[in-house]
């Protein structure tokens, strides 16, 4: 029987879900089963990591740790080699900390865990994996059990190019923001989330796993590229036909999902405990904020000779074209960290301040960063700057970067070598925010509740609580007590247990991912922004 179910919504936000659920749209009430779902039940904010960002949150709330634990800080890992700098894609083999997949697997209790990312290369579990963030090509190696993919194949309506992230035809529909674009992209989507549903649906009735997880990432997808046909303060008065289409593809969107909720909490059944949970939420970005070219005004961060020719200059344009690692010193490697590495010379000559300046460099590069202002409206752009040891305290803090900037609007920076440094954007897009959502319903949890902002870490521990296990001591935040009644807590009450295992190689093949995987993957990491050129 199914204890525990998790439905992971990418980026789900109150902002948007409010609306949809009240009927507060021209369209009226879009989410009838997800209204009823929070009237019935429990639903909090939850707070994201201190860089709001789906590799480091989704890996936060299965781990139960912050990234300086679990060693996650963004889709690309730097690797500084002084003279150079390189970058590789992060998989599960830079998980440094024991997922809650390994926690209930090796206490005997079955697991099934669908589209989450950085699960690839797969653990041994339990139950079975299909990773996200893997394209239809390669599924079949990265799932597991290893005869996983020819049972699911025989599920009605069964594509892999559908189901993963097929990054062939995304990048098809090209990298205008024009409305046919819009609508290919948004109507892309609805087949592929009714994939996951099929699968998740399939396997939650024939295995009946102690702990079911399942997550949609269209909700995350859609609304960066039409945040604005989405955000109730964005809508005009009297929209033109283009707008009225766009959004009715996005509301079909979140019309279907809410469907799928309803089906996978009903076929979990009634003594199933349902969890829904977000990595982040969702705002609007209406600046752009190059920080690497204010890096270059400033002088911490070089570029070499300036181009010449209209080609080079284009190429000048991109992120690291023409910058000089022997005198940079500081620059911010993608649009998705948000964050600043400060260059630390490992030996004299090297490349990088002394490791005796450290402390004095960065208190001067945060006050000029904190300097950075809106030419429009004079005011900062940059509303905290966040030290890696606040941020990421853990053992592998070494890794994050130096400093973490988050913006007056929640937005993205750009590292391209651009001017000036903060422009307006022409047409507002979506962005993440720190808070995300936080839902549960079913026996033993509490009706009609709206509780306090929960950790991100915290949805570790209550899943554990929820399948009746003791949470480990060395998890980082409690479980979510508010949420369960007060019969539930007296009569199964909190326990904490033996800390979680070490995390040793359990991958079930060597491989990396291909190089052609990479690319395409770096391709569409650039069509939703979090990288660039």
């Amino acid at each position: 029987m199914t204890q525990t179910v998790l439905i992971g919504l990418d980026g789900a936000t109150f902002d948007v879900l409010g609306p949809l659920i009240r009927g507060e749209t021209e369209e009226g009430v879009v989410m009838p089963f997800l209204a009823r779902f929070i009237d019935g039940g429990y639903s909090a904010p939850l707070r994201s990591t201190p860089n709001p960002l789906t590799p480091p949150a989704w890996t936060s709330m299965i781990t139960g740790r912050n990234p300086g634990q679990h060693g996650l800080y963004d889709f690309i890992r730097v690797q500084d080699q002084g003279d150079e700098v390189f970058f590789t894609l992060y998989d599960f083999r830079d998980i440094k900390r024991e997922t809650l997949w390994s926690l209930v697997s090796r206490q005997g209790k079955r697991v099934v865990s669908l589209n989450f990312p950085m699960m690839a290369p797969p653990p041994q579990i339990n139950g079975s994996l299909v990773p996200g963030f893997t394209s239809w090509r390669h599924l079949r190696r990265n799932m597991t059990p290893a005869t996983l993919f020819e049972r699911i194949k025989c599920i009605k309506g069964f594509d892999p190019k559908e189901l993963a992230w097929d990054f062939d035809r995304e990048n098809e529909i090209g990298l205008e923001m024009e409305e046919e674009y819009l609508a290919q992209w948004i109507s892309y989507h609805l087949p592929r989330e009714e994939q996951w549903f099929r699968i998740a649906y399939a396997l939650l009735t024939e295995d009946r796993p102690d702990l079911m997880a399942v997550m949609f990432d269209g909700t995350d997808k859609i609304q960066h590229q039409a945040w604005k046909y989405l955000d109730p303060k964005l809508q005009p008065e009297h929209p033109d036909p283009g707008h009225r289409r766009l959004r009715k593809l996005a509301l079909d969107y979140f019309r279907r999902l809410d469907g799928y909720l309803e089906r996978l909490t009903e076929a979990a059944g009634p003594e199933a405990q349902v969890f829904m949970a977000s990595d982040h939420g969702f705002t609007v970005s209406d600046l752009v904020v190059r920080i690497n070219g204010y890096l270059g005004e400033l002088g911490y961060l070089k570029w070499r000779e300036a181009p010449k020719t209209e080609a080079e200059k284009r190429r000048a344009a991109s992120a690291f074209a023409y910058l000089d690692w022997q005198r940079t010193l500081a620059y911010c490697p993608t649009p998705s960290s948000n964050g600043i590495i400060i260059r630390v010379a490992d030996e004299p000559g090297k490349p990088g301040i002394p490791p005796a300046e450290y402390q004095a460099f960065r208190a001067k590069l945060i006050d000029d960063l904190y300097a950075l202002k809106d030419p429009a409206t004079d005011k900062p752009v940059i509303t905290r700057v966040v030290t890696r040891e606040e941020a990421f305290p853990g053992d592998f803090m070494q890794d994050a970067p130096d400093l973490t900037l988050v913006l007056s609007d929640f937005g993205f920076v750009s590292i391209r070598n651009v001017s000036p440094a903060v422009v307006q954007r022409n047409d507002p897009v979506g962005t993440h925010h720190p808070d995300g959502i936080f839902l549960a319903r079913g026996p033993g949890i509490e009706s009609g509740l709206r509780g306090e902002t929960q950790p991100i870490a915290a949805v570790a521990s209550t899943l554990a609580y929820s399948l009746g296990l003791e949470v480990p001591e060395d998890f980082e935040a409690p479980a979510a007590a508010e949420c369960f009644t007060e019969g539930r807590l007296m009569t199964h009450p909190v326990r904490i247990g033996a800390a979680t295992h070490a995390v040793s190689d359990g991958v079930t093949q060597d491989e990396t991912i291909p190089e052609e995987d990479k690319e395409k993957i770096l391709a569409q990491l650039k069509m939703l922004g979090y990288l660039e050129d």
